[in-house]
């Protein structure tokens, strides 16, 4: 079946029986071909409609995340991870009654 221009978003659930560890999650990224960075929002935080470039990975660390992508409502929680194409708008706000810490990868060009 073709795409016919719809971005792709992929959830990948954290299936661990321990908490997901920062620096660890991090080093998986960065050997995946990611600059990352650390992000931390406050509950009810909100990130409207926007795009990025490259494509691009969420880790969550703690709390949980909405995305909205094409009108489809994704929830992440901690360990959880996203792979979002490039160029797709993308709304995210935080869901949980914490602080949400999660990582953001973006991939770099070779």
């Amino acid at each position: 079946m073709f795409n016919l221009g719809k971005p792709k978003f992929r959830v990948k659930r954290w299936s661990q029986n321990y908490a997901p560890n920062p620096a660890m999650l991090r080093l998986v990224l960065e050997h995946e071909g990611f600059r990352v960075s650390q992000w931390g929002d406050s509950p009810g935080a909100v990130f409207p409609n926007y795009k990025h470039p490259k494509l691009q990975s969420h880790w969550v660390v703690s709390g949980a995340l909405e995305f909205t992508i094409n009108n489809e409502i994704f929830t992440l929680e901690a360990g959880d991870r996203s792979f979002l194409d490039a160029q797709t708008y993308q709304s995210m706000r935080v869901v949980s009654e914490d602080f949400a810490i999660y990582l953001v990868g973006e991939k770099i060009d070779k």
